[in-house]
């Protein structure tokens, strides 16, 4: 929630009233702390390459971005790694088919170049076994930068293309020749998408194909003839990432509905709210903790943002800095004087106390020593030490 809302909440709950600005201010701070946890954890990683954790058999991955709004207008892209495990298909009576489930399902974030993110989500993918799964599923939405991605945490992944990426790019085609939302592209589209999803890509293929070349064509403007042929060209180039019927028989989902979930979630939740603008050194603190919370792992988190925290604050400059000595002032100057002779002075009568303890001590047992009921061993801040002091005759 937003830091207002959660200064609210936490004064009303637990009657501990801080501003905004500090609920602000210690939320990026704990960001920050897990955010450099994270990044020494991938070092460590690379340096070690420890052997993964045991893995189901079958494993979702998929990978997408979503924008979010920056102070001054500009959007930045913020790309997030989702990881599940497949469960068996179950057959869903009003569709009349199959459903692939996946649960278990974990969230890595991060606003950072593709090459970055690729490195950085070592810790999550290391964490949940994705090398040692029996089959990984990647189901994206076919961008490059993402077979890349693919290609450094599992390379041989079962690559699949988002089935409702791949209709929109049909739909593109459909809606340049017959119009939008006439019947002539529904009656011309639906049986499409039935054709493309239960029967070989080539027959989809060849139908837009046919489309390009049509006669009807001719009308178009080259403008339109070149996006028709771009979005051949796109799938035709994913051909493989498309035999979505051989996909469904073997039990794995075709479509990529939970890194979308997970990009309303985890990012566009929290920071794409109603007049909110961020700047880029906050989205990064802001979503590693929407990391934690997603996959719920507070406990865990918490205690290395604490324990970073404390040994940030050992390893401070301040902190290896010793004690300054105090500055001894040099002894003032010994003037001459004229040496002579000390008067004699006669002692002091020592005063013994009464035998009875029933009243206070005229005087002290010794001239060095105060009485017991003196002013001194009643002072306010605790009983006195007697302190030696030398006593020179004058």
């Amino acid at each position: 929630m937003p830091f207002r809302h959660a200064a609210d909440e936490l004064a009303f709950f637990t009657g501990v009233v801080v501003s905004e600005a500090t609920a602000r201010r210690v939320t990026e701070r704990a960001g920050q702390a897990y955010v450099a946890v994270q990044t020494a954890q991938v070092a460590e990683l690379e340096r070690t390459l420890p052997l993964p954790p045991v893995s189901p058999a079958r494993l979702l991955l998929s990978v997408d971005g979503a924008f979010v709004p920056l102070v001054g207008g500009e959007w930045t892209e913020v790309k997030t790694l989702a990881l599940g495990v497949i469960e068996e298909p179950v057959f869903d009576v009003k569709r009349g088919e199959y459903v692939v489930q996946t649960r278990d399902l974990s969230y890595f974030s991060r606003r950072s170049e593709a090459a970055d993110f690729t490195r950085q989500a070592l810790v999550e993918t290391q964490r949940r076994g994705v090398e040692t799964a029996g089959r990984v599923a990647a189901v994206t939405d076919g961008a490059e930068w993402v077979q890349g991605f693919i290609d450094y945490h599992r390379r041989d992944a079962t690559r699949i293309l988002d089935f409702p990426h791949a209709l929109e790019h049909v739909a593109v085609a459909g809606r340049i020749v017959h119009g939008e939302a006439t019947p002539a592209f529904a009656a011309w589209f639906e049986p499409l998408c039935h054709r493309l999803k239960h029967h070989d890509p080539a027959q989809t293929l060849d139908e837009l194909r046919h489309v390009i070349k049509c006669t009807q064509v001719a009308a178009l403007s080259p403008e339109a003839v070149a996006t028709l042929q771009a979005q051949l060209d796109y799938l035709e180039k994913r051909r493989t990432m498309m035999t979505y019927a051989e996909f469904q028989q073997q039990g794995l989902p075709i479509g990529d509905g939970c890194v979308e979930s997970a990009n309303k979630l985890v990012v566009e939740g929290r920071l794409k709210q109603a007049g909110m603008r961020w700047a880029p050194a906050h989205i990064n603190p802001l979503v590693a903790l929407r990391n934690v919370a997603c996959n719920d792992r507070w406990p865990e988190a918490w205690s290395q943002i604490v324990e970073y925290r404390r040994a940030q604050t050992r390893h401070h400059p301040s902190a290896r800095r010793t004690p300054t000595e105090p500055v001894r002032a040099d002894p003032p100057p010994v003037t001459p004087t004229v040496a002579r002779e000390a008067p004699t002075v006669p002692a002091r009568a020592v005063v013994e106390p009464p035998a009875s303890g029933g009243g206070p001590a005229s005087a002290s047992k010794s001239p060095y020593r105060p009485a017991p009921d003196h002013p001194w061993r009643r002072s306010p801040i605790g009983r006195a030490r007697f302190l030696p002091t030398t006593h020179a005759k004058l």
